[in-house]
């Protein structure tokens, strides 16, 4: 799951990011609302956490904009206690929770879940390809009727590529979503989670039932000929 914070205090946001990312969420960070949308558009975010009380462009046309550009996206707004008319405006606007300030750390943490979970069951509740089964609720995969044990990382790169069965998706694709934008576009990380992945799939490169490499562009689920199979 990829998020983006929207917060002007630095000290606050930088906080924010640190404990979400610990948490295994990809998290980006904008301090205004005119880099927020900006962010927002170019990126596929799976939630916002959005300071109402933002210098310029305020929380509340924020949140109007974002609803506009992306209907599905997941809004989760902070808020001043003094305000809550603005807190009601918010909601109308578009946001899907929100939140008083000051607040804990882990009750952001438990809304931005239940938000999520929420999202999930509205999707795909359950992700199959030939014998792995993944469910994006629970973030428990299987292989079979063993229960697989996954990084953060794994799991997001598998959850990405179950999601686009037969599609190629290029090293820079899966930095983009199940990394964040500090990622290293040059970095091997991509390659070396990918192939802890495939160790526990027990999958093999040279001969791949699960994952494969297509030179010079990236990765696939599984190679075609498998997922005709799969279909026959």
């Amino acid at each position: 799951m990829r998020l983006l914070v929207i917060e002007d205090e630095p000290d606050i946001a930088h906080a924010l990011a640190k404990g979400l990312r610990q948490r295994g969420y990809a998290v980006d960070v904008a301090y205004d609302g005119e880099r927020g949308c900006l962010l927002a558009e170019v990126n596929d975010y799976d939630l916002v956490v959005l300071d109402l009380n933002l210098p310029g462009l305020d929380g509340l046309e924020v949140c109007r904009r974002l609803r506009a550009l992306r209907p599905a996206l997941l809004i989760l707004m902070l808020t001043a206690r003094s305000k809550p008319d603005e807190r009601v405006a918010g909601l109308e606007l578009g946001a899907d929770d929100y939140l008083v300030k000051p607040f804990y750390f882990a009750e952001l943490v438990a809304r931005i879940g239940a938000l999520l979970r929420r999202d999930l069951r509205g999707r795909e509740p359950l992700l199959c390809y030939a014998d792995l089964k993944l469910d994006p609720v629970a973030r428990v995969v299987w292989r079979g009727n063993q229960r697989l044990s996954l990084t953060g990382k794994e799991f997001g790169i598998l959850e990405y590529l179950m999601r686009h069965q037969g599609e190629v998706v290029s090293q820079e694709t899966l930095l983009e979503h199940v990394w964040d934008s500090q990622a290293n576009p040059f970095t091997n990380t991509v390659r070396v989670h990918i192939n802890s992945l495939r160790r526990k799939l027990g999958d093999v490169a040279e001969a791949p039932r699960y994952i494969e490499t297509v030179v010079g562009q990236g990765y696939r689920l599984g190679p075609l000929s498998a997922l005709s199979e799969e279909k026959a």
